[in-house]
C-alpha cells in the first residue's frame, strides 16, 4: 500500500456483509482492511493506523458495543472513530449505548450508498490531512535532524580549525567567538561576547577602523562582499600576532542591519619563516662570495709562492680541500657552531696531521662557522709545513696541540717537538702569512717563536667559543690509506657526472694513470643506459643528475657487480639509502684520494667513507 493511503477497517461476522460494504466504499487513495471478529478487529489495529472503524452491532461472542468499549480502554485505539452498522430500529437507549461506547454515528441497514459516501468522506479527508501532517511532521524531523548535524559538523570544524571564527554585528559587538579564537588570541568567548570590539584591546584602532569600512561598504544589494587584509592582533599576554583576516559582510533579513563574519589566520610563524628565510638566503649569498673571495685569494696567493704548476696543484688543492672538509662539517651542523675536536679529527682523516704523532688537550668547544673555515686553513698549513720542515718530516716528531677558553675566545697553541733544528725563515711563505692573516679572526692575534727545538704557535680568538660541559669521547679516525696508482691502468671506467667541468677534470686525472674513461653520462636517462649496457671495472656516481636521484643508477650497477663510488658534496644521509658501504669522494675532489678509493674498492673488500 502507498504510504499516502487512508486506512478504514471493516468489522462484521458475516463475509458477505464485508464484501458488500467495502464494494460500496472502494476508491482511489483508500486502502480497506476487514475482520471478522472483535479478535481479529484488536489485533489488526494494533498493527496498523485506522482513519475510520466501521463496526456492525450485531456480532457472536463478542458485540460491537463490546468492541468499541474495548477499543476505548486502549491507547492506541482510544480515539479511532466509530460508525456503527444496524439492521435494527435504533431507540434512545440502543443510540445513547453507542455515543457512550465512542460512536460518531450510526449506519442502518439497507445501506444507502449515497449516505454511506457521504459519512465516509468527511473520515477519508480528515484521514488525508492527517497523513499530510504526519508526512510533514516526518519531514521537519528530518530537515531539523539534517540542520542539527549541520550545525555539529560547523561547530566541530569551527573549533577544531587553525582559523579563528569570529562574528560581530553593524556596532562590531562581538557574538561569536570560537575555540580556535580562544587558542590563538588567549580571550576565552565569555570575556568577549556582547562586548565591543573597541576597548577590548584585541584589535588596533587602525584595524578597527578596516573593519568599520568594510560594513559600511555593504549595501546589502549584492551578494555577501568577501574582504582581506593582513593585520596585528594582540593576544591577551600582550604580545603580538601576525594574522590574515578574511571577511564577508552579511545583511539581516530586514535588510536594516548588517554582520561581519571573520575567518582569522594566525601567521605570525609564517612572518618569522620569510624573514628567516630572507635572512639565510642573505647569509648563503654572503657566505658564497666570500667562499669565493677566499678561494680567489688563496689561487692567487699561491701561484705567485709556487716554484711552478705541479706545486701550484698541490698547495692549491690541499688548501681547498681543507676548506671543503670545514664546510662539510658546519653543513652537518647546520651552519652552526662546530666541535673543535672534528675539525682535528678531520685533518687526521685527510693526512695532514698524523694521529699517533699528535698529543692534544683541552676542554670541549664549539668553534662559530667563521673560525671553523680559519682554523681549517691554518691546521692545513701547520700540518704542511710540519711534514715538509718541521717535527713530522721526520721519525719521532710529535706535534703537541693545547687549548683553554680565556673569556669569551680560546687560546691555541701549536708545539713541534722531535723534529730538525729551526732558524728563523728568511723569508714568509704564503702558508705563514695566510696563517698570520686569518687564524686569529676579527680582534684576535697570532704569534709564532722560532725556537730551536720546534715551532711554537700561539693562536688567539677573541669570540665564536661555546664551551661544552657534556663530555663526550673522540671518536677514532683512521689514517687514509696510500696505495699505488699502478693497479687502475688499462681500467675501463664509467662517468657518471653532470657538471662538465668536473667530469672533464676528473677525466684527465684518470687518463694519467692510465685508466680508460670508456663513457660520460650527464643525465639520468644517459646513466640508465650506460649502467645497463656498457662493459666497465669501476664507476663514479654523481650524487644526483639535474636534481634527480640516482638510486635506481646505484641498483644497477651493484646487480651487475660493478664496483663504484660516490663523487658527490652531498653527505651519506642525502645519498640512495641501502649503499652505506659505497665510498664517498665528496666534492671538490682530491685527485689523490680519488685514486685511492678507486684502488681499494676495484679489490674485494669493504670500503670506508672518505
Amino acid at each position: 500500500m502507498p504510504d499516502n493511503d487512508v486506512r478504514y477497517l471493516l468489522v462484521d461476522d458475516i463475509r458477505e456483509n464485508l464484501v458488500a460494504l467495502e464494494a460500496l466504499l472502494r476508491r482511489d487513495g483508500l486502502d480497506i482492511h476487514t475482520a471478522q471478529s472483535a479478535a481479529q478487529a484488536l489485533e489488526l489495529m494494533l498493527v496498523n493506523d485506522y482513519a475510520l472503524v466501521f463496526l456492525d452491532v450485531h456480532m457472536p461472542d463478542i458485540d460491537g458495543y463490546e468492541l468499541a468499549e474495548l477499543m476505548r480502554g486502549a491507547e492506541r485505539t482510544r480515539r479511532l472513530p466509530i460508525i456503527f452498522v444496524t439492521a435494527s430500529d435504533m431507540d434512545e437507549t440502543r443510540r445513547f449505548r453507542g455515543y457512550e461506547a465512542g460512536a460518531v454515528d450510526f449506519i442502518f441497514k439497507p445501506i444507502d450508498p449515497v449516505i454511506l459516501r457521504s459519512k465516509s468522506e468527511v473520515f477519508f479527508q480528515l484521514g488525508r490531512q492527517a497523513l499530510d501532517l504526519a508526512r510533514q511532521r516526518d519531514q521537519m524531523r528530518a530537515i531539523a535532524l539534517h540542520r542539527d548535524q549541520a550545525m555539529a559538523r560547523l561547530k566541530a570544524h569551527a573549533d577544531n580549525s587553525p582559523l579563528a571564527t569570529i562574528e560581530m554585528d553593524c556596532s562590531l559587538n562581538l557574538r561569536v567567538w570560537s575555540q580556535g579564537a580562544e587558542r590563538i588570541f588567549g580571550h576565552k568567548a565569555r570575556d568577549m561576547l556582547g562586548k565591543p570590539v573597541e576597548g577590548s584591546g584585541w584589535l588596533s584602532q587602525e584595524t578597527i577602523q578596516i573593519l568599520r569600512g568594510w560594513i559600511a561598504e555593504d549595501d546589502g544589494r549584492d551578494a555577501a562582499p568577501r574582504y582581506t587584509t593582513e593585520a596585528i592582533a594582540f593576544h591577551a599576554d600582550g604580545r603580538e600576532i601576525a594574522c590574515e583576516f578574511y571577511a564577508s559582510s552579511l545583511c539581516e533579513p530586514e535588510g536594516q542591519h548588517r554582520s561581519l563574519t571573520l575567518q582569522v589566520l594566525d601567521i605570525t610563524e609564517r612572518r618569522q619563516a620569510e624573514a628567516m628565510r630572507s635572512l639565510l638566503i642573505g647569509e648563503l649569498n654572503h657566505r658564497i662570495k666570500n667562499t669565493l673571495a677566499n678561494v680567489q685569494a688563496i689561487a692567487r696567493q699561491t701561484l705567485r709562492q709556487s716554484a711552478g704548476l705541479a706545486d701550484f696543484d698541490r698547495s692549491f688543492s690541499g688548501r681547498l680541500q681543507a676548506l671543503a672538509r670545514a664546510h662539510s662539517i658546519l653543513s652537518d651542523a647546520t651552519w652552526s657552531s662546530a666541535p673543535l675536536d672534528d675539525l682535528i679529527e678531520d685533518q687526521i682523516k685527510a693526512g695532514t696531521l698524523d694521529g699517533d704523532r699528535l698529543r692534544r688537550s683541552g676542554p670541549k668547544v664549539q668553534i662559530s662557522p667563521e673560525n671553523m673555515l680559519r682554523l681549517a686553513l691554518t691546521l692545513h698549513e701547520l700540518g704542511t709545513n710540519a711534514q715538509k720542515y718541521g717535527a713530522l718530516s721526520q721519525p719521532g716528531g710529535e706535534i703537541h696541540l693545547t687549548w683553554h677558553c680565556e673569556g669569551e675566545g680560546l687560546v691555541l697553541q701549536w708545539q713541534e717537538r722531535g723534529g730538525p733544528s729551526v732558524t728563523p725563515p728568511v723569508r714568509k711563505g704564503f702558508g705563514h702569512t695566510l696563517i698570520g692573516a686569518s687564524a686569529g679572526g676579527q680582534d684576535g692575534s697570532v704569534d709564532v717563536d722560532w725556537q730551536r727545538e720546534g715551532v711554537v704557535w700561539t693562536i688567539r680568538l677573541s669570540q665564536g667559543v661555546t664551551p661544552v660541559t657534556a663530555q663526550t669521547p673522540v671518536p677514532k679516525t683512521q689514517a687514509p690509506v696510500h696505495v699505488s696508482e699502478e693497479s687502475l691502468v688499462g681500467r675501463r671506467i664509467l662517468m657518471i657526472e653532470d657538471e662538465p667541468l668536473v667530469a672533464l677534470d676528473l677525466t684527465f686525472e684518470l687518463e694519467e694513470v692510465g685508466a680508460e674513461v670508456v663513457a660520460v653520462a650527464r643525465t639520468l636517462r644517459d646513466a640508465l643506459r650506460e649502467a645497463q649496457d656498457q662493459m666497465v671495472d669501476l664507476a663514479l656516481l654523481d650524487g644526483n643528475l639535474g636534481g634527480e636521484k640516482v638510486d635506481a643508477v646505484a641498483e644497477i650497477l651493484s646487480q651487475r657487480g660493478i664496483p663504484f663510488c660516490f663523487v658527490s658534496g652531498y653527505g651519506p644521509e642525502h645519498l640512495p639509502a641501502g649503499f652505506q658501504s659505497v665510498p664517498i669522494v665528496q666534492k671538490p675532489v682530491d685527485p689523490t684520494k680519488l685514486l685511492s678509493v678507486l684502488q681499494q674498492i676495484s679489490v674485494p673488500r669493504v670500503a670506508e667513507v672518505i
